[in-house]
């Protein structure tokens, strides 16, 4: 091979050859929109400044009964947020899209009972309807307490299960991040984009970006039907000894 012939062959192969040359490492730099800036928390877990605290350890002044939109009827005790079964599922004032979300809940030292029946609650993040209508991340004491894995805890309830069992004992404080992407829908009512959810349990990662089929059923096959913003859910359930949450904030991401 001639040495032109070779030299040329050498730019082309670094990226020397042709319009390339012409170009400047500022024709690939974008100066616009520029990000905000959020203040993260003081310390793990704290909410960040662009956070909504939707529980931070006095009221329920953000929440509402599911059922009749009157006043939450779970009790706030030495700074902590307990379900009580009578008063029913609770669900926040402000609905919401896709979002961050930050919670911490905890099952009773001392929780009895097996499977399902073992402090079990659930988050769901968007709230669809009355009862237990909404798209649910489970709650549940799954250490060393077997159950069908699409409802251990941090499944998403029948349809998917975690990557990895991250929890502690019961007693011990567990930590969920959710990234919530809402679904969307046609004019005509035809899905979009499927609700997709990336969590994270106790720093954990154990759903990642999973598309759901479509809000919880207990009994038969998810279906989506049209909906928009929705508030978050918490559920109050018989099985095994009340659930306590704290530290809950969100940050909206649309």
């Amino acid at each position: 091979m001639a040495g032109w012939m070779r030299l040329a062959a050498i730019a082309a192969a670094v990226g020397l050859a042709g319009p390339a040359c012409a170009q400047k490492p500022e024709d690939t730099e974008a100066h616009s929109p520029v990000p905000p800036v959020v203040t993260p928390g003081a310390q793990p877990g704290a909410p960040p400044s662009d956070a909504i605290v939707l529980f931070g350890g006095a009221d329920l002044r953000e929440w509402v009964a599911v059922r009749d939109k009157g006043p939450a009827g779970w009790s706030v005790e030495d700074g902590t947020l307990v379900v009580k079964l009578a008063a029913g599922n609770i669900e926040t004032k402000r609905t919401f899209g896709s979002y961050q979300l930050h919670i911490e809940w905890r099952v009773p030292a001392g929780v009895a009972g097996s499977g399902q029946l073992r402090g079990n609650s659930g988050v769901f993040l968007a709230s669809t309807g009355p009862g237990d209508a909404g798209y649910e991340l489970q709650i549940l004491d799954s250490y060393r307490n077997p159950t069908y894995v699409n409802g251990q805890a941090a499944s998403l309830y029948k349809q998917a299960p975690p990557l990895a069992n991250a929890m502690r004992p019961p007693g011990e404080w567990q930590v969920y991040d959710v990234v919530w992407t809402a679904p969307t829908f046609a004019p005509d009512g035809a899905l979009k984009t499927p609700a997709k959810v990336t969590a994270f349990h106790n720093g954990v990662l154990v759903q990642n970006d999973v598309a759901l089929a479509g809000p919880t059923r207990f009994i038969g096959k998810p279906a989506y039907a049209p909906h928009g913003r929705a508030p978050i859910k918490l559920q109050a359930h018989a099985g095994g000894g009340p659930v306590s949450f704290r530290n809950i904030w969100v940050r909206p991401l649309d």
